[in-house]
């Protein structure tokens, strides 16, 4: 058993005997058919999201410097025919890259000192075959199986973008792509190895050396295909975690869901464990990660980006190409890089079919906020946003004309000239001014009625706040917004909700660019 080569299964034990562990071994399944294609596999996803507990779990299934079968017999894993069929039978090496870059001091050694730690323990575990210093890690493996054609190989490498990350040396990220490259698109070592399994927050680099790498199939946060399900915990999986430690499914969704994958809602395990544990829904994100890492993107300040930002924040979903990102750290060169980057490092979430994104949930918008709070360029939008707290109670207050001067201020922040009149802006408006209603309401847009669609319904998901239906008009009057909602009867669309509601009545006059609001109270019967 070693460190590099053939390691224990002692991580992986951890993590299944800690508090609190969801069982992810039909992972080892579903990756057994992914290999009958392509044995050389990529999986992105931000940090946080269970890279190295699933790396663990692989080296402790594949690996023969340990027995695994106890460990496995109480695991999903062992449901399936022929599980018993590949557990510890090859020869395993897991790097962590991370910590290796982090732990040499001279860059320039990473990849030589890497190669003679791992072909040390190659030379106890394999003394028969003679591994010269000359060897690179792929002949080394080579002649291994050359000697003994039943000695495969498993390569698990955690972290393997840490040096697109550091935006390390280029001399060294050359060579470090060569190495990969020497294990991976080799054709002579191609036989030796069953399984490459790379992870880390980027994907494969798409710079000039694309080439490189291009035969791995990649399985992304934006795109987790058949591997969906494993990128992070699934509702059933948070379902029966609320269940079992008396906590509310429905917040514990509002904070940490969001990125829905393959039609499978994915939730950010980490939060999720925190929050079971602590027994109280919160931000545990920061703790983990930088906000600056927002603002880092946002201050770049490519067209656009600050319409983006703020109609985000405001609830929206933007337009996106995720196409033409090159996965390095060097190469943003318009919106669509800097937020399909945040969307790989899990502050923004992907939808595949509108070819969108959005700001996921309670607690990434937190950080979102916070990343807007240091941003000078963004200093009206915090006010707004910090703003909105009064606001609501204003609103409830019946306080139209308090309600009026904020979407005049918030309405600017939405939009450009050119679509300043646009009714899609003026529902932002209200999004942006009404942001901590977030704290206390489920916000929907065009909400179906039984007589037509109520443009912005808040539906409370916490006691003893009233129910707000928003109608919207443009050159009318604030009344005929109320006169509309009360014809139409939107109330009849909250079918479970019944007692306390204010009907809000906006109009928009495009000449003068204000608004007027009036508010009506009501109660609905169940």
């Amino acid at each position: 058993m070693g460190i590099y080569l053939n390691p224990g299964n002692e991580n992986f034990k951890e993590a299944v005997n800690a508090y609190i562990y969801v069982d992810k071994t039909m992972m080892i399944s579903a990756l057994d058919r992914v290999v009958q294609n392509c044995k050389y596999v990529c999986v992105s996803r931000p940090r946080r999201f269970g890279k190295t507990i699933a790396g663990n779990m692989l080296a402790a299934y594949y690996s023969k410097g340990c027995d695994s079968k106890e460990l496995f017999w109480k695991l999903k894993i062992s449901q399936t025919e022929n599980w018993l069929a590949k557990l510890n039978q090859y020869n395993v090496i897991q790097i962590d890259m991370n910590s290796e870059y982090q732990n040499t001091k001279n860059k320039a050694q990473l990849i030589d000192r890497l190669t003679e730690k791992i072909k040390a323990e190659m030379r106890i575990e394999f003394p028969d075959v003679e591994l010269t210093e000359e060897d690179s890690l792929a002949d080394s493996i080579l002649k291994v199986y050359q000697n003994d054609r039943n000695q495969t190989f498993v390569i698990i490498l955690d972290e393997y973008d840490v040096l697109v990350r550091e935006q390390a040396d280029q001399a060294l990220f050359e060579e470090y792509l060569s190495f990969l490259n020497g294990l991976i698109k080799n054709n002579t070592v191609k036989p030796a190895i069953a399984l490459a399994y790379l992870t880390g927050i980027l994907p494969v680099v798409r710079d000039k050396i694309q080439s490189k790498l291009n035969n791995f199939r990649e399985y992304t946060i934006l795109d987790a295909g058949e591997l969906a399900e494993y990128i992070g915990f699934t509702s059933d999986e948070v379902r029966e975690l609320c269940d079992e430690y008396g906590m509310d499914f429905e917040e514990c969704r509002r904070w940490y869901d969001g990125y829905t994958q393959a039609g499978i809602e994915l939730y950010n395990p980490e939060s999720v464990v925190r929050s079971m544990e602590k027994k109280e829904f919160g931000s545990y994100w920061g703790q983990t990660s930088s906000y600056e890492v927002i603002s880092d993107r946002i201050r770049s300040n490519h067209e656009g980006t600050k319409e983006a930002v703020v109609r985000m924040l405001a609830g929206e979903s933007v337009d996106v190409n995720v196409t033409q990102y090159l996965n390095t750290m060097g190469a943003f060169r318009t919106i669509d890089d800097a937020l399909t980057y945040l969307m790989h490092v899990g502050y923004l979430t992907y939808d595949r079919k509108e070819k969108t994104c959005r700001i996921p949930n309670s607690e990434v918008r937190q950080e979102w906020m916070n990343a807007i709070s240091i941003e000078p360029e963004y200093e009206t939008t915090d006010r707004i946003i910090r703003a909105s707290k009064e606001l609501l109670k204003e609103t409830w207050a019946g306080n139209g004309a308090a309600v009026a001067k904020a979407l005049d201020e918030s309405h600017i922040h939405v939009t450009s000239n050119r679509s300043y009149n646009n009714e899609d802006a003026l529902q932002s408006a209200i999004y942006l001014a009404y942001l901590y209603a977030l704290n206390k309401y489920s916000a929907f847009k065009e909400l179906t009625s039984g007589k037509g669609f109520a443009d912005v319904v808040y539906v409370p998901y916490v006691p003893d706040v009233p129910a707000m239906i928003i109608e919207l008009k443009r050159n009318h009057s604030a009344e005929s917004a109320l006169e509309q909602i009360r014809q139409k009867k939107y109330f009849d669309s909250l079918e479970h909700y019944s007692g306390n509601l204010l009907f809000v009545g906006i109009n928009y006059d495009e000449n003068s660019k204000t608004h007027t609001c009036s508010i009506e109270k009501f109660v609905k019967e169940q």
